[in-house]
């Protein structure tokens, strides 16, 4: 089995096709007012929106990115006007990850883990 796609809510498709080709991701499929997807810049992946009514409360949906360049991927996306929530940083579970919210409040977070995304030193 091999994940090949999350789909995270939004309450305005057409506002977030904008923000996600923004932060790099390929529109593939457009089918306003109701869905999008997209192809990740790397790897075989897509992500896709939906339109909902109304969004998760609580902490809603987090969605990890990996990029080996993270830092030159935040810093080119500040300098396209992106906002991130926390800087690129060395978390303890020895990832660095840097964090942001779509429009919708969705947690996106950048992150670069090498071999310890599936090799942690803790590894079972």
């Amino acid at each position: 089995m091999n994940l090949n796609q999350i789909t995270v809510p939004s309450l305005d498709v057409e506002k977030a096709i904008a923000f996600y080709e923004t932060l790099g991701f390929r529109l593939i499929v457009r089918s306003l007012p109701y869905y999008a997807r997209f192809e990740c810049p790397n790897g075989m992946s897509t992500f896709s929106i939906h339109l909902v009514e109304k969004l998760p409360e609580g902490d809603g949906i987090y969605v990890y990115f990996e990029c080996e360049d993270l830092d030159a991927q935040v810093a080119t996306l500040q300098n396209k006007g992106v906002q991130f929530d926390q800087e690129p940083r060395d978390e303890r579970w020895l990832w660095r990850e840097a964090r942001l919210k779509d429009l919708d409040g969705n947690q996106l977070i950048l992150y670069y883990a090498g071999e310890n995304r599936l090799n942690p030193p803790w590894q079972i």
